[in-house]
Protein backbone atom coordinates (compact mmCIF):
# COMPACT_ATOMS: atom_id res chain seq x y z
CA UNK A 1 0.00 0.00 0.00
CA UNK A 2 1.50 3.12 -0.74
CA UNK A 3 2.11 5.81 1.58
CA UNK A 4 0.89 9.89 1.82
CA UNK A 5 2.71 11.29 -1.02
CA UNK A 6 2.98 9.04 -2.64
CA UNK A 7 -0.86 7.48 -3.32
CA UNK A 8 -2.50 7.47 -7.13
CA UNK A 9 -5.99 6.12 -7.24
CA UNK A 10 -8.33 5.37 -10.18
CA UNK A 11 -9.83 8.88 -11.81
CA UNK A 12 -13.49 9.49 -10.67
CA UNK A 13 -16.34 8.87 -13.97
CA UNK A 14 -16.39 11.86 -15.63
CA UNK A 15 -19.93 13.86 -16.29
CA UNK A 16 -21.98 12.50 -18.95
CA UNK A 17 -22.51 15.27 -21.74
CA UNK A 18 -25.72 15.92 -21.08
CA UNK A 19 -24.88 16.77 -17.26
CA UNK A 20 -22.44 18.96 -17.85
CA UNK A 21 -24.94 20.51 -20.18
CA UNK A 22 -27.37 21.65 -17.24
CA UNK A 23 -24.76 24.23 -16.19
CA UNK A 24 -24.22 25.95 -19.25
CA UNK A 25 -26.64 28.49 -18.08
CA UNK A 26 -25.55 28.61 -14.67
CA UNK A 27 -23.20 31.56 -13.46
CA UNK A 28 -20.59 31.14 -10.70
CA UNK A 29 -21.87 33.34 -8.37
CA UNK A 30 -25.78 31.81 -8.39
CA UNK A 31 -23.90 28.63 -7.18
CA UNK A 32 -21.35 30.27 -4.34
CA UNK A 33 -24.51 32.33 -2.86
CA UNK A 34 -25.93 29.12 -2.21
CA UNK A 35 -23.08 28.12 -0.92
CA UNK A 36 -23.18 30.49 1.96
CA UNK A 37 -20.96 32.78 -0.01
CA UNK A 38 -17.63 31.21 1.80
CA UNK A 39 -17.24 28.19 -0.44
CA UNK A 40 -15.18 28.46 -3.69
CA UNK A 41 -11.46 28.63 -5.92
CA UNK A 42 -10.21 32.31 -5.23
CA UNK A 43 -6.45 34.28 -6.02
CA UNK A 44 -6.24 32.77 -9.67
CA UNK A 45 -6.71 34.37 -12.39
CA UNK A 46 -8.73 33.38 -15.68
CA UNK A 47 -6.50 33.37 -18.78
CA UNK A 48 -9.02 31.99 -21.32
CA UNK A 49 -11.13 34.70 -23.10
CA UNK A 50 -13.59 32.39 -24.53
CA UNK A 51 -15.11 29.19 -23.21
CA UNK A 52 -16.76 27.95 -19.83
CA UNK A 53 -15.63 25.26 -17.93
CA UNK A 54 -17.77 22.38 -17.21
CA UNK A 55 -16.60 19.38 -15.47
CA UNK A 56 -15.35 16.92 -12.80
CA UNK A 57 -12.09 16.87 -11.25
CA UNK A 58 -9.04 14.74 -11.45
CA UNK A 59 -7.00 15.83 -9.10
CA UNK A 60 -2.38 16.02 -8.85
CA UNK A 61 -0.73 17.40 -6.40
CA UNK A 62 3.04 17.95 -7.06
CA UNK A 63 6.15 19.51 -5.35
CA UNK A 64 6.31 23.45 -6.39
CA UNK A 65 7.97 23.83 -9.63
CA UNK A 66 7.24 19.95 -10.38
CA UNK A 67 5.18 18.41 -13.11
CA UNK A 68 6.23 14.52 -13.39
CA UNK A 69 2.91 13.41 -11.75
CA UNK A 70 0.94 15.69 -14.43
CA UNK A 71 2.61 13.25 -17.10
CA UNK A 72 1.05 10.26 -15.51
CA UNK A 73 -2.35 12.00 -14.70
CA UNK A 74 -2.61 12.71 -18.46
CA UNK A 75 -2.71 9.08 -19.14
CA UNK A 76 -5.48 8.68 -16.84
CA UNK A 77 -7.78 11.62 -18.33
CA UNK A 78 -11.29 10.80 -19.76
CA UNK A 79 -13.67 13.22 -21.93
CA UNK A 80 -15.21 15.49 -19.38
CA UNK A 81 -12.13 15.65 -16.58
CA UNK A 82 -11.10 18.78 -15.71
CA UNK A 83 -7.42 18.81 -14.72
CA UNK A 84 -7.09 20.21 -10.96
CA UNK A 85 -3.36 20.44 -9.85
CA UNK A 86 -2.30 21.38 -6.28
CA UNK A 87 0.92 23.15 -6.82
CA UNK A 88 1.21 24.42 -3.91
CA UNK A 89 0.83 27.86 -4.39
CA UNK A 90 4.17 28.28 -6.07
CA UNK A 91 4.68 30.81 -9.08
CA UNK A 92 8.85 29.98 -9.92
CA UNK A 93 8.32 26.96 -12.55
CA UNK A 94 5.43 26.73 -14.87
CA UNK A 95 3.44 23.43 -14.28
CA UNK A 96 1.64 22.72 -18.04
CA UNK A 97 2.13 24.70 -21.11
CA UNK A 98 1.09 24.41 -24.91
CA UNK A 99 2.21 21.00 -25.05
CA UNK A 100 0.40 19.41 -22.30
CA UNK A 101 -2.39 21.17 -22.99
CA UNK A 102 -2.61 19.95 -26.35
CA UNK A 103 -2.26 16.31 -25.52
CA UNK A 104 -4.87 17.15 -22.48
CA UNK A 105 -7.15 18.48 -24.58
CA UNK A 106 -6.76 15.60 -26.86
CA UNK A 107 -7.33 12.72 -24.25
CA UNK A 108 -11.00 14.73 -23.46
CA UNK A 109 -10.15 17.08 -20.87
CA UNK A 110 -12.13 19.99 -20.79
CA UNK A 111 -9.93 22.39 -18.92
CA UNK A 112 -7.25 23.51 -15.89
CA UNK A 113 -7.17 24.76 -12.75
CA UNK A 114 -3.87 25.47 -11.19
CA UNK A 115 -2.70 26.44 -7.54
CA UNK A 116 0.72 27.77 -9.60
CA UNK A 117 2.16 28.87 -12.56
CA UNK A 118 1.73 27.88 -16.33
CA UNK A 119 3.37 29.46 -19.01
CA UNK A 120 2.83 29.32 -23.17
CA UNK A 121 -0.30 31.61 -22.27
CA UNK A 122 -1.38 32.66 -25.42
CA UNK A 123 -2.11 29.28 -26.45
CA UNK A 124 -5.22 28.92 -23.73
CA UNK A 125 -7.17 31.85 -25.01
CA UNK A 126 -9.91 29.69 -25.95
CA UNK A 127 -9.14 26.65 -23.18
CA UNK A 128 -10.47 27.29 -20.19
CA UNK A 129 -7.77 27.92 -17.53
CA UNK A 130 -7.58 29.07 -14.04
CA UNK A 131 -3.71 29.58 -12.95
CA UNK A 132 -1.78 31.75 -10.09
CA UNK A 133 0.21 33.35 -12.57
CA UNK A 134 2.45 33.20 -15.39
CA UNK A 135 6.21 32.41 -16.30
CA UNK A 136 8.45 31.91 -19.21
CA UNK A 137 10.48 29.09 -16.34
CA UNK A 138 10.00 25.37 -17.50
CA UNK A 139 9.30 22.98 -14.95
CA UNK A 140 11.68 19.99 -13.23
CA UNK A 141 10.40 16.40 -13.51
CA UNK A 142 11.96 14.77 -10.38
CA UNK A 143 8.68 13.80 -8.48
CA UNK A 144 7.09 13.48 -6.34
CA UNK A 145 3.45 13.94 -6.73
CA UNK A 146 -0.37 12.49 -5.79
CA UNK A 147 -3.24 11.79 -8.11
CA UNK A 148 -6.60 11.59 -7.38
CA UNK A 149 -6.22 12.61 -3.59
CA UNK A 150 -7.63 15.72 -1.81
CA UNK A 151 -6.26 18.78 -2.87
CA UNK A 152 -5.93 22.14 -1.87
CA UNK A 153 -6.36 24.90 -4.51
CA UNK A 154 -6.70 28.53 -3.95
CA UNK A 155 -8.09 28.12 -0.59
CA UNK A 156 -10.58 25.28 -1.37
CA UNK A 157 -10.15 21.57 -0.58
CA UNK A 158 -10.78 19.68 -4.02
CA UNK A 159 -12.04 16.02 -3.77
CA UNK A 160 -11.47 13.78 -6.70
CA UNK A 161 -14.47 13.65 -8.73
CA UNK A 162 -15.64 17.18 -7.41
CA UNK A 163 -17.64 19.67 -10.01
CA UNK A 164 -15.83 21.81 -10.69
CA UNK A 165 -17.64 25.39 -13.15
CA UNK A 166 -15.70 28.34 -14.04
CA UNK A 167 -16.61 31.40 -16.26
CA UNK A 168 -15.49 34.86 -16.28
CA UNK A 169 -16.15 35.52 -12.74
CA UNK A 170 -14.14 32.85 -11.08
CA UNK A 171 -14.31 28.80 -10.38
CA UNK A 172 -16.22 26.97 -7.41
CA UNK A 173 -16.26 23.37 -6.64
CA UNK A 174 -18.49 20.76 -4.70
CA UNK A 175 -19.47 17.28 -4.72
CA UNK A 176 -21.76 15.49 -7.47
CA UNK A 177 -24.23 14.46 -4.23
CA UNK A 178 -25.11 18.37 -4.30
CA UNK A 179 -25.90 18.80 -8.02
CA UNK A 180 -29.26 18.98 -8.22
CA UNK A 181 -30.01 20.66 -5.43
CA UNK A 182 -27.67 23.70 -6.77
CA UNK A 183 -29.07 23.78 -9.95
CA UNK A 184 -32.55 24.00 -8.25
CA UNK A 185 -31.23 26.62 -5.99
CA UNK A 186 -29.54 28.03 -8.49
CA UNK A 187 -32.04 28.74 -11.33
CA UNK A 188 -34.39 29.96 -8.32
CA UNK A 189 -31.50 32.43 -7.63
CA UNK A 190 -31.05 33.46 -11.51
CA UNK A 191 -35.22 34.14 -11.43
CA UNK A 192 -35.11 36.84 -8.36
CA UNK A 193 -32.62 38.55 -10.28
CA UNK A 194 -34.40 38.22 -13.06
CA UNK A 195 -37.28 40.19 -11.36
CA UNK A 196 -34.80 42.87 -9.67
CA UNK A 197 -33.94 44.09 -13.10
CA UNK A 198 -37.15 44.23 -14.06
CA UNK A 199 -38.24 46.21 -11.35
CA UNK A 200 -34.79 48.53 -12.14
CA UNK A 201 -35.91 49.06 -15.68
CA UNK A 202 -39.59 50.01 -14.36
CA UNK A 203 -37.75 52.75 -12.53
CA UNK A 204 -39.97 52.63 -9.45
CA UNK A 205 -38.69 55.19 -6.95
CA UNK A 206 -38.69 52.37 -4.08
CA UNK A 207 -36.66 49.87 -5.05
CA UNK A 208 -37.87 47.54 -2.46
CA UNK A 209 -34.61 44.77 -3.28
CA UNK A 210 -32.62 46.98 -1.54
CA UNK A 211 -34.57 49.47 0.21
CA UNK A 212 -36.70 46.86 2.32
CA UNK A 213 -32.84 45.79 3.73
CA UNK A 214 -32.04 49.30 4.70
CA UNK A 215 -34.89 49.62 6.82
CA UNK A 216 -34.55 46.01 7.92
CA UNK A 217 -30.95 47.07 9.19
CA UNK A 218 -32.23 50.71 10.76
CA UNK A 219 -30.48 52.79 8.06
CA UNK A 220 -34.11 53.91 7.11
Amino acid sequence: MSLPGSMIHPAATPLTQQERQQFVDVVTPHLSDNMNRNVGIHGLQRFNKTGKLIGNALTVKVRGGDNLLVYKAMTMLQDGHVLVIDAQGDENNAIIGELIKLDCIRRGCVGFVIDGAIRDVASFENTPCYARSITHRGPFKTGPGEINVPVIVGGQIVNPGDIIVGDEDGVVSFPYAHKDELLALAAKHADKENKVKEMIASGVENQSWYMDLLHEKGYL
